[in-house]
């Protein structure tokens, strides 16, 4: 049974229909990613179904008890008049469980006295049971992971609420979702303010999450890893597909290919039964039939103008849409008339505008496109970051990752030699062409005209820069739009624009897919696994690297790392490193606690335990085979998605194990 359903849902300002006609259901455990241009209205059907505002009609039902929790784009306004402090706010979570816990040692005091009743230990069993079951045993531990996990440090834990950043409140926000487990977690554009250690940790928790998932993002890689059906959302419905982002996109390419072979076997099949119609109706012995073949063709015609070509095909059941749209009573048409308005019938409107450019090269470059040696790369009063030594050929595609502040800006400033490497130096190859697109577009003037600005660029006459320009969808008066007043993916496309004139044949881009959305990025992503040159990449965009990239480059505690391979043999490596660290460190970690736990208990007194400790042992005897059988499971693990899995469950096991043997150090120690 769905928990969620929406029936006619629609929404309008003023004369304004944002969406209309939305159905769609969630049910128990779904994950779904709602995609759709920017402006279409994701966001103002999330604020409907979170109650903070209301439809214009149609509306939607939510199955009784269900909890629901909401992740606004930005949370400004959120815990600003709280006085709590971070840790404080994500401990009230629990306080249920809290009370259960104060309740249980009660009820263990009275055990430890002798005044134990049948009443008593029902009791005591059923809370022990009930706060096992609500994580009553590793709340704090659960804390702390989902602090860590979202990029909260132990010095931000003890931090006023008020006193946050927007960036912090929205993760804050985010911590406290997860920590309470609603049945329906709504997240809109969950990955702001996040760097790829916590979005990692952020899609293996929802890759997790028993509840269902109601995702908006343009980040494509984290619907790729966190979903499992795709809301497509557009002005008159939602269309729903099976799989991740990346199985969407196959299964929409597939349905714009079928309502175009639709459309056409239709056409044709009317515009014979015109013909017929033509030929026959002006004689005698076949005017009866043409007519009735007219009437039936009238009805076509009427229903194709209510519902679409598309939809009149697919229509399982005539009599119902003839029914529904009462074209039996409609007035047929004359031969002129259904000429006129087969003739009118427009292909179906499936497929959206999209870009529709190329990025040419005008010279080939020679096989050796970079080479760095001995690389120190930054600033005499601040040095950035040393290297690997760097070869370069033509053809690869390099992804440059790492997090903010690193240096990957000044690294490409520094391969367009507007600055020097403090040591070493960089190469370039012969017959380069270098193509740079700035991440801030600091090269546009912002007096200037959209067309002004490429003509500014490049020389060329008005119609070339308008047939450019409209490649972009910068069409009719846009082109006069002044650069200031551009949105932030405007400006990206005209930077796009200018490149695309330059005929480079080494392009150095910069976050090219900031401010543009999945629409603009999918076309990006197209042109440059077409392009035939170089391409030195700096972005945010996992699923755009994990496209494009033939070598990594990962910049990191101050060095360069040069990885040859693909994004997720990357990461593999990188996971399998990690865990290999994390699996000594919790091995000499436990010896350590092992012998101090040794030398604090007299010799003799382990056959003085009592019920707990003996039961203690045999939980910790419990996890360390479970920690033993994930470590070989992550030994034999090969794919990213599974290491991290594998991680995070090695991780939470052994922070139990941790609180485990804390707590039978104590209780030995009391004899």
């Amino acid at each position: 049974m769905a928990i969620l359903t929406l029936n006619n849902l629609g929404q309008a300002f003023g004369g304004f229909d944002v969406f209309t006609g939305l159905y769609g259901s969630v049910e128990p455990g779904a994950k779904i990613g709602m995609v759709g241009p920017n402006g279409i209205g994701k966001t103002t059907l999330l604020l409907i179904l979170a109650g903070l505002a209301e439809p214009s009609h149609g509306g939607f039902t939510l199955s009784q008890g269900v909890r629901m929790g909401y992740l606004r784009q930005e949370a400004m306004q959120a815990f600003n008049e709280l006085d709590n402090t971070v840790f404080e706010e994500m401990m009230g979570v629990f306080d249920e469980v809290r009370a259960m816990e104060v309740r249980m040692r009660e009820l263990e005091d009275c055990m430890a006295t002798g005044d134990t009743t049948d009443a008593l230990l029902e009791e005591y069993g059923e809370m022990q049971h009930q706060f096992e079951l609500r994580d009553g045993y590793i709340y704090e531990v659960s804390i702390k992971q989902t602090l860590e996990g979202l990029g909260f440090k132990p010095q931000h834990w003890e931090l006023p609420l008020r006193h946050l950043s927007g960036g912090q409140k929205t993760r804050a926000l985010l911590a406290r979702l997860l920590l309470e487990k609603p049945d329906l977690l709504i997240l809109d554009e969950p990955t702001n303010h996040l760097d790829v250690e916590a979005l990692e940790w952020l899609e293996t928790r929802l890759r997790a999450w028993d509840g269902a998932l109601l995702i908006v993002s343009h980040d494509r890689y984290f619907l790729d890893k966190t979903v499992n059906t795709i809301w497509e959302m557009s002005r008159t419905g939602i269309e729903s597909y099976r799989g991740n982002y990346s199985a969407y996109l196959k299964q929409r390419e597939e349905r714009y290919e079928r309502s175009a072979a639709l459309y056409q076997q239709e056409k044709e099949r009317l515009e014979k039964e015109l013909d017929y119609v033509k030929r026959n109706i002006v004689r005698a012995s076949t005017n009866a039939m043409a007519v009735g073949r007219l009437r039936r063709l009238s009805r076509d015609l009427i229903a194709i103008r209510s519902v679409g070509i598309v939809a009149f095909r697919e229509s399982k059941s005539w009599s119902q849409l003839a029914e529904q749209l009462d074209v039996g009573h409609a007035r047929p048409m004359g031969v002129m008339e259904a000429e006129q308005e087969l003739k009118a019938l427009q292909p179906p409107n499936s497929r959206p505008p999209k870009l529709n450019f190329n990025l040419k090269t005008t010279l080939r470059s020679g096989d050796l496109v970079m080479r760095g040696r001995d690389l120190r790369i930054g600033y005499p009063d601040a040095p950035l970051f040393t290297s690997d030594d760097i070869v370069l050929e033509r053809g690869e595609r390099v992804a440059l990752i790492g997090g903010n502040g690193t240096g990957k800006t000044t690294f490409l400033r520094t391969i367009t030699q507007q600055i020097k490497p403090l040591v070493g130096e960089i190469d370039l190859g012969a017959s380069l062409k270098v193509g740079y697109f700035a991440q801030a577009h600091e090269d546009l003037l912002p007096e200037n005209t959209v067309m002004d600005e490429l003509i500014r660029h490049q020389h060329m006459n008005i119609s070339q820069a308008r047939q450019i320009l409209g490649q972009y969808l910068f069409r009719q008066e846009d082109v006069f739009k002044k650069v200031g007043d551009l949105s932030g993916g405007e400006r990206g496309k005209l930077a796009m624009a200018i490149l695309g004139t330059h005929g480079a044949n080494f392009l150095l881009l910069d976050e090219p897919t900031n401010h543009l959305d999945i629409q603009a990025q999918e076309i990006l992503q197209e042109v440059l696994e077409k392009f035939p040159g170089t391409v030195l990449l700096v972005t945010h965009d996992r699923y755009l690297v994990d496209k494009l990239a033939t070598q990594i480059w990962n910049l990191e505690n101050g060095h360069l790392q040069i990885f040859q391979g693909n994004y997720e043999e990357f990461l593999a490596a990188r996971d399998k490193q990690t865990m290999t660290e994390q699996k000594a460190a919790a091995v000499a970690k436990k010896e350590a606690k092992a012998a101090a736990a040794a030398t604090s208990v007299p010799k003799g007194q382990k056959n003085q335990k009592n019920k707990g400790v003996a039961t203690l042992e045999q939980q910790i005897s419990e996890m360390e085979a479970v920690l033993e059988r994930l470590n070989q499971d992550l030994q034999n693990a090969q794919k990213s998605d599974e290491i991290w899995k594998l991680s995070e469950q090695f991780a939470t096991s052994q922070s139990k194990l941790d609180a485990l043997v804390a707590e039978w150090s104590a209780m030995a120690e009391m004899g």
